[in-house]
């Protein structure tokens, strides 16, 4: 029997979207929230993963974007203004659409929940607002040398 856990996280993060036609062409910043779901098989206390070690794999992660602007690296008017202005940025080689994060998020946690072998399934929505959110789910999976994984890299520029 399957038991499903979740917990929800939050944070505040800025982007945009440069071949959109409306709105989202524009900078702007959005407070986020990301639930993370896992099913699985309980262990001999009942648990499938303790809240805490979903915390602590996730919480570096969240640090890492929280108060950011996520940068498509393909964006060159906003990845030069963040270079030369020196400011937290996450830099992704995809479009930072909701659902390209999630994508993003369930392939990293994908990857961490491996080596847990009673979690069989993730499920990661993200939504950018009170009414929007996208969502990826599915088997938990060893990447392969096919598998290609969203890239990024983050730094703060000094």
């Amino acid at each position: 029997m399957y038991t499903k856990i979740s917990k929800t996280f939050r944070w505040e993060m800025a982007h945009r979207l440069p071949f959109h036609d409306g709105g989202c062409r524009n900078v702007h910043g959005h407070s986020y929230s990301m639930t993370v779901e896992v099913s699985g098989t309980p262990d001999h206390n009942g648990m499938v993963l303790d809240y805490f070690d979903l915390t602590s794999i996730l919480a570096p992660m969240i640090e890492e974007i929280d108060h950011s602007f996520l940068c498509d690296l393909s964006d060159e008017l906003c990845l030069n203004f963040l270079e030369s202005a020196k400011l937290k940025a996450v830099f992704v080689d995809f479009p930072t659409t909701a659902e390209n994060i999630a994508k993003w998020f369930f392939e990293k946690l994908s990857d961490t929940f491996v080596v847990h072998k009673n979690i069989r399934e993730l499920r990661v929505v993200v939504a950018e607002t009170e009414r929007t959110s996208a969502e990826v789910n599915g088997e938990i999976r060893v990447s392969t040398p096919e598998h290609r994984v969203l890239e990024h890299h983050a730094h703060m520029l000094e």
